[in-house]
């Protein structure tokens, strides 16, 4: 479990056992800490989740430092499905461990995840419907648009207007995309916010998941369908 963790950031609940769990994935090149801007907003509003930031699966290949979930070099949207899809089976893993670790089941478990921990954040819900009840994803993108959206996960996507990086028109083909499919999805879009992990699109991650009461929930209360 250890190994497959690999947490260099595991915070936990502040009093009592963890009623929710937090994975967060952090972007290309970067290390867990990266993200205690979002880790810190979480435990302040969630003070019984516990909170699992792991570092990514091999050393950054295209810069001096940091981590990868998966390389970038030479990377291209025919190649990009390929290189997500061969870490999907460890990415599930890692987070059953640390729904394992925790005792919370995956509806009380989100996944959020910057740049490229946005995008395997996203197909590991495609990979796995239900893996968790909630996917928050900043300035990220599917590698491939889905067939069929979540039937058991909520995806809010969040994301900067002058994101250069990754442009926000893939969260909004996302968005446009997964609402023709019946999915559950939110999109917010920070103006003037480049690729980063901007306090305004925190605040409105922790919004939404107070706010946002999942579709399924509204379905089984008047008796749709589930």
């Amino acid at each position: 479990m250890t190994d497959l963790l690999d947490a260099a950031i595991e915070l936990p609940p502040r009093t009592g056992a963890a009623q929710q769990l937090f994975v967060l994935l952090h972007g290309v090149g970067n290390e867990p800490g990266s993200l205690m801007p979002l880790a810190g907003a979480l435990r302040e509003i969630f003070p019984s989740s516990a909170i699992v930031a792991p570092r990514g699966f091999s050393p950054f290949d295209s810069g001096p430092g940091g981590r990868q979930w998966f390389s970038v070099r030479g990377i291209d949207e025919e190649n990009r499905p390929a290189r997500v899809a061969a870490i999907m089976p460890r990415v599930i893993a890692m987070v059953r461990a640390a729904q394992e670790k925790w005792k919370v089941p995956p509806i009380a478990t989100a996944l959020g995840g910057f740049s490229q921990g946005a995008i395997v954040s996203l197909e590991a819900i495609q990979a796995e419907d239900g893996l968790g009840g909630r996917v928050m994803a900043f300035g990220g993108r599917y590698a491939t648009l889905p067939d069929v959206a979540p039937r058991w996960t909520t995806i809010h996507l969040l994301h900067g207007d002058a994101d250069r990086v990754m442009p926000v028109r893939h969260a909004q083909m996302a968005m446009h995309h997964l609402a023709s499919l019946n999915g559950d999805v939110t999109i917010d879009i920070a103006h003037g916010v480049g690729h980063e992990l901007h306090p305004a699109l925190i605040e409105r991650a922790v919004d939404r998941l107070q706010s946002r009461i999942p579709i399924r929930y509204w379905q089984r209360a008047f008796g749709g369908s589930t």
